[in-house]
């Protein structure tokens, strides 16, 4: 009977937990319900007994709307893995006994990424295991983060210049800054450019929202000299067709070239900053075979490289001493 008790508790503990995790990352008990299945009562019931069990506080409470306590958001980062991997188990599983992995597989990226970066890689991948089925989700980078949050995407993939603290952002790949023209235009004669020699020139670039209008803008900046932008556009592909036909010069990312461009392409890297690409994961995100899968096919030492993934870089002392507390309440038996 005693067996039975605790098997029995840690059930309960696991609805608790998973209860927990949902309304934590919708910020809604209604909607955390409506994605388990249960009622709102039911979802408020377990998360006041896992409050009562570890006698703190999970959530501030105003009105219709909670937010997680400083103790909310340590347990949230100890139980999202655990409930993530008690979701998923029968698909590990399977994928562990198994020699042919399937499932599905859902990768969060902008068009460029889809253009450049992710064709070839996704046609080996495909190649390799035919039975996962890869679905890739044209988004922005707001819209990217959001699949992320509500596990809508298992990662994302592109750059990232500013990183929220619930992401993780590991880059894999590098790209160099490149002048383009049109081939008759007066920079053609020249192997190496300075910003003096191309700021008179007008510049086609993608729009201000984007990053990179403002990285060109500030370098010239900081060379006391001005960007001169006559057209802004989005899309690579657009900035290259109308640079051909004379409307100005722009500074693109080099995995946009293609090779075949009527173009003069002069690297700028001394003067410009790099672009990195990578992944993106949402921290403790629990990852599944397929996910793992890919990255490795990205980068074969990904998971070796990076064997601190899911945690956070940096706890106080405070902040470790109250994770032990909490592990310890959670492993206790009944």
């Amino acid at each position: 009977m005693g067996g039975m008790t605790v098997a029995t508790s840690n059930q309960n503990r696991y609805r608790q937990l998973r209860a927990f995790c949902q309304t934590a990352k919708t910020g809604s008990i209604s909607k955390a319900a409506a994605r388990l299945e249960l009622s709102q009562p039911s979802v408020s019931l377990q998360i006041q007994a896992l409050e009562k069990e570890l006698q703190i506080l999970l959530f501030e409470r105003r009105g219709p709307r909670i937010r997680l306590t400083p103790a909310g958001q340590l347990l949230l980062d100890m139980a999202e893995p655990l409930v993530e991997g008690m979701d998923n188990l029968v698909d590990t599983f399977s994928s562990a006994v198994s020699d042919v992995t399937s499932g599905p597989l859902d990768i969060a990226a902008g068009e460029s990424t889809l253009l450049y970066i992710l064709p070839e890689l996704t046609k080996r991948f495909m190649d390799t295991y035919p039975a996962i089925t890869v679905r890739l989700h044209n988004v922005t980078g707001r819209d990217g983060m959001a699949m992320m949050r509500d596990d809508s995407a298992d990662f994302a993939i592109g750059a990232m210049d500013d990183v929220p603290e619930d992401l993780i952002y590991y880059p894999i790949y590098n790209y160099e800054p490149i002048l383009i023209a049109p081939v008759d235009h007066p920079l053609a004669s020249k192997d190496t450019v300075t910003p003096e020699d191309i700021s008179p020139y007008g510049f086609i670039l993608p729009p201000r929202s984007l990053s990179t209008l403002n990285q060109i803008d500030a370098v010239f900046k900081e060379n006391g000299l001005n960007c001169q932008v006559v057209l802004e556009v989005g899309g690579w592909e657009v900035i290259k067709r109308y640079v051909e036909l004379g409307l100005g010069i722009s500074i693109v990312t080099s995995f946009c070239l293609r090779g075949h461009e009527r173009l003069i392409k002069i690297p700028v890297d001394n003067y410009f900053p790099s672009r990195s690409f990578g992944v993106v994961l949402r921290r403790g995100k629990f990852l599944s075979p397929q996910a793992k899968a890919f990255l490795e096919f990205m980068d074969a030492d990904f998971f070796s490289s990076h064997d601190s993934y899911g945690r956070p870089e940096s706890m106080r002392d405070e902040d470790i001493a109250a994770l032990s507390k909490l592990k310890q309440q959670l492993n206790a038996p009944a």
